[in-house]
């Protein structure tokens, strides 16, 4: 109550309406409601009440990322580790040695010196993705008069989880400024924007710097190492998905050394990839506490799944004798690269999904559909989660017309023709 008390009577005054800082109004109210809740309220008709707001949306959501976010930085600090280990301590690159030597040693086998390892290089991903993403998100604001919104506040954390942990820091920036400028801003802010924020950011990274976001040295954080993704071993064939098993360059470094690698490893996580995309269980935690929350939508992530299922089992009948990307089935298009983080976390965004129950399936088949085929067909693209989810956000709108068209012709037929 003391801060509360003290922000009321002491700072408050000097930003409303008459304070010397009244035109800052939109920067102290966005610090502000990041610490309590807004003190304004609706109080008149009409209107629908809820026990739910928007800031109580993207803190559960939020939350919902605390698995996908530790077991992050957990496995961010161990492929380091490993790799530094076998390597040595001249691996890892500029100012991080020091400090990570301080902090915890190289140990691969401690908990606490992956944890921190992991945070060496998180942390700095994720201060630079908030404060460019609130600062665009401030400035816009301040110029048309209105509040700081807290949709921003999840964007930033689903952003920071869908990069590869080596990826330069002023990429980070330009990646979080398109995505919030171009994909939301220009089209009036959150609730407005058709396509996802942090897609459309990941996105302008992927196609304007490929081998930073896609290449096979920026999985692991260590000089001289290169480990491809489980999903680059599957399109280049070295992938054996029938035993479940395969010797492979996952973990090949200078030395050339290898790691084996069954499908449980992609379940699990311990394996190279974006920050919050490899463990499935902690993204399946997450998609439990969204759906019992009822933040998230089922019918989208039912639908890419029956989409992705259909799809990929069609390309297993099929058969390819030049593409071995036809015979992977679809519970290892689940657990590899960022499927299952990209059903939970982004088809289900309100905003840019389908709005009707039907149109919600459609949506999520649409996504699963598409994500296998850009995976299978299009070898310039091994990963196609991001892009699908992009091509559903464009459809949506289409989808949820068809749907409510089809809706009233049968309300018609039903009522014989009555409005």
């Amino acid at each position: 109550m003391g801060l509360r008390n003290y922000i009321d009577d002491k700072i408050a005054p000097h930003f409303h309406e008459g304070g010397k800082f009244e035109k800052y109004y939109v920067f102290f109210e966005m610090f502000d409601t990041m610490l309590y809740s807004p003190d304004s309220v609706t109080r008149s008709a009409a209107h629908v009440r809820d026990g739910i707001d928007l800031k109580r949306i993207m803190m559960t959501v939020w939350f919902a990322t605390f698995p996908a976010i530790l077991f992050g930085l957990y496995n961010t600090g161990y492929q380091a580790n490993l790799q530094i280990t076998e390597f040595g301590y001249d691996a890892i690159p500029g100012w991080r040695a020091d400090l990570v030597m301080a902090l915890t040693g190289f140990d691969y086998q401690s908990f606490w010196a992956n944890m921190l390892h992991g945070l060496v290089y998180y942390v700095p991903i994720l201060v630079a993705v908030y404060l460019t993403g609130f600062f665009w998100e401030a400035l816009f604001a301040w110029k048309r008069g209105h509040e700081v919104n807290e949709g921003f506040f999840v964007t930033g954390i689903l952003f920071t989880l869908i990069l590869p942990p080596a990826i330069p820091l002023w990429q980070v920036v330009l990646g979080v400024s398109f995505g919030v400028v171009i994909g939301k801003e220009v089209f009036g802010g959150t609730g407005k924007n058709f396509l996802n924020p942090a897609l459309v950011g990941r996105a302008f990274l992927y196609f304007a710097y490929p081998a930073q976001m896609s290449g096979d040295s920026v999985w692991t954080a260590v000089d001289n190492f290169s480990g491809a993704t489980p999903l680059s071993l599957a399109a280049s064939g070295d992938l054996n998905f029938s035993a479940g098993l395969a010797e492979n360059a996952l973990n090949a470094g200078a030395n050339g050394a290898t790691q084996s690698l069954a499908w449980m490893d992609t379940f699990l996580g311990g394996i190279q990839g974006c920050i919050g995309e490899t463990s499935v269980i902690a993204i399946a935690l997450g998609a439990a506490f969204l759906l019992f929350t009822k933040i998230a939508s089922w019918r989208i992530m039912l639908g890419v799944l029956i989409g992705m299922v259909a799809m990929s089992g069609l390309f297993n009948v099929l058969g390819s004798d030049s593409n071995p990307m036809f015979a992977m089935p679809w519970y290892w298009h689940l657990t590899v690269g960022g499927l299952a983080f990209g059903l939970v976390f982004m088809a289900t965004d309100p905003v840019s999904a389908s709005m009707t129950n039907t149109g919600k399936l459609i949506f999520g088949a649409l996504i699963g559909v598409m994500t296998v085929l850009i995976r299978v067909v299009n070898p310039a693209f091994p990963e196609g989660i991001m892009l699908a989810i992009l091509f559903g956000n464009l459809c949506a709108p289409l989808i949820d017309y068809f749907v409510t068209q089809a809706n009233i012709r049968r309300r018609l037929r039903r009522t014989g023709g009555a409005v």
